[in-house]
């Protein structure tokens, strides 16, 4: 685990690397604390972290005016403000989780529990993902998306006109913050099973959905059974 903390209050940051260093133990590589944007945004374009503890008042600037920006990238971000009327709309450009303020040990920890229980199911109204697109920020809509293909580290994401974006979050980290229509079909398929048309079981043990546009995808065998009697009962 990589951290960076992005708060301008001392005793609050110091509180909160304190309570992460308690939660995630030996498993904490790295955790490092930046008191302004500037800096934090520097930080971030010059190191890799896995997540980021966010506040949204920082020294008079809003970080949620960055916060698309930061959502494209691959890490996690966990929103820590007392602008409590703002979770929505946070939620809806990606953040795994919006702690309040003031917060305890167990708050934090529930928060940090959503980036490690990958069992729990994600589904915070996420409305739009955030790529980077000849080097400027672009919001995409998450309804417009039909299914999400791993390309390694990066993920491409098609759309319901056929078009084709790269998302620098991998498959895991996508699953972790779509809506539940969206289902892990394939170790390499992310699919809106919203738009999918039909599922089948082929002949030499082969699996595979038919999207509502005539695109067919593979599906796991270990997946094809729980899919089928959820989504085509």
């Amino acid at each position: 685990m990589r951290i960076l903390v992005i708060e301008d209050e001392s005793i609050i940051a110091r509180r909160t690397i304190r309570m992460t260093q308690a939660h995630f133990g030996d498993s904490l590589v790295s955790i490092h604390h930046c008191d302004d944007l500037p800096s934090g945004l520097d930080y971030l374009n010059s190191n890799d972290i896995d997540l980021l503890l966010l506040d949204l008042n920082l020294n008079g600037e809003d970080g949620f005016d960055v916060l698309k920006e930061m959502v494209s990238h691959s890490f996690h971000t966990i929103i820590i403000s007392a602008y409590t009327d703002k979770a929505i709309e946070a939620f809806e450009y990606g953040v795994l989780d919006f702690v309040p303020k003031p917060f305890n040990e167990k708050r934090l920890g529930q928060a940090f529990c959503r980036y490690t229980d990958k069992s729990e199911p994600k589904d915070n109204g996420l409305k739009y993902l955030s790529i980077q697109k000849r080097g400027s920020q672009h919001l995409i809509e998450v309804d417009d998306i039909v299914y999400i293909q791993g390309a390694r580290i990066y993920t491409e994401i098609f759309f319901v006109d056929r078009k084709k974006e790269i998302h620098s979050k991998s498959l895991d980290r996508l699953s972790d913050l779509l809506p539940s229509s969206f289902e892990r079909v394939h170790k390499s398929y992310i699919v809106d099973m919203q738009k999918v048309a039909s599922i089948h079981a082929e002949s030499g043990g082969k699996y595979t959905l038919t999207l509502k546009d005539g695109t067919q995808l593979p599906v796991s065998r270990s997946k094809y059974k729980g899919l089928k009697e959820k989504w085509f009962k």
